[in-house]
């Protein structure tokens, strides 16, 4: 039961995510940098596309994703259909892992000691959806701003 909740979880918040990056009505804002902010929402977009297939599809789904973290951070003006397709592929590579999974293996030690220290794989699934919720928070924040920005011509904005 608990790993239907989770993957119940996962899907929302992607879906979430989907909403997001959906709502910027201008593409370029999505890989605008302003201010504090650091990552564009296009960036911790493919991040969060990359770490969830890294880390529930190749390791626990053997789905044979390959991760090259450091493009999510660098890899910029990736059409929003190509990121909202991705996305799509999240919730139907979710539903294929969790599908494999039974409840008791959520009790197993995850495979790999992504912290440093031994964790169960419920508690890094539990890591993983915190995580995707900090950067959907991110994500809000961004849309947020570089949307006011886009309309004040005054105020500085990189690309």
């Amino acid at each position: 039961m608990i790993k239907e909740e989770i993957e119940a979880l996962f899907i929302r918040d992607i879906k979430k995510l989907q909403q997001e990056i959906a709502s910027y009505n201008d593409e370029v804002m999505l890989w605008k940098i302003t201010g504090g902010i650091h990552n564009a929402a296009g960036n911790l977009c493919l991040h969060l596309v990359g770490n969830l297939n890294t880390y529930v599809g190749a390791i626990l789904g053997n789905t044979g994703y390959i991760r090259n973290r450091e493009l999510e951070f660098t890899l910029k003006h990736v059409p929003k259909a190509t990121l909202l397709q991705d996305l799509e592929g999240l919730i139907v590579m979710i539903k294929e892992t969790f599908g494999k999974l039974h409840d008791f293996q959520l009790q197993e030690n995850y495979p790999i000691e992504v912290l440093g220290y031994p964790i169960t794989k419920l508690y890094f699934l539990m890591h993983l959806l915190a995580h995707v919720n900090y950067h959907l928070g991110q994500i809000n924040y961004h849309r947020r701003i570089v949307t006011n920005i886009a309309h004040d011509s005054t105020a500085p904005v990189k690309i």
